[in-house]
């Protein structure tokens, strides 16, 4: 850790290895995706479950899909919807402190 301080070269080395790939076991990612990847993967999957609890919702006015089935996939999108504003409040509020940050 010492020489990433007093070794720029190493420093710059070390931060462009971390940006390449990342080992995400917990999030349910392949070893060696990228950040990128990962984000677009997690958006990906937001946006199916939103279009799910739509699609329940068009069947339960029509008719179509039975009471327990409109409830789950209407509570899976509200926790999907909840968690992606959670994470875009956390984003913004990085933003936020990095553009604070003195020069």
């Amino acid at each position: 850790m010492i020489d990433h301080l007093t070794n720029p070269a190493a420093a710059a080395n070390a931060y462009a290895k971390s940006g390449k790939t990342i080992d995400a076991p917990g999030l349910g990612a392949p070893k060696g995706d990228s950040f990128a990847d990962i984000v677009k993967n997690a958006a990906i999957k937001s946006i199916n479950t939103l279009r799910a609890g739509e699609a329940a919702s068009a069947r339960a006015v029509s008719g179509e899909a039975s009471l327990p089935e409109v409830v789950q996939a209407i509570t899976a999108s509200e926790v999907t919807l909840q968690t992606v504003v959670a994470m875009r409040d956390r984003l913004v509020g990085a933003y936020q402190e990095i553009m604070r940050m003195p020069v």
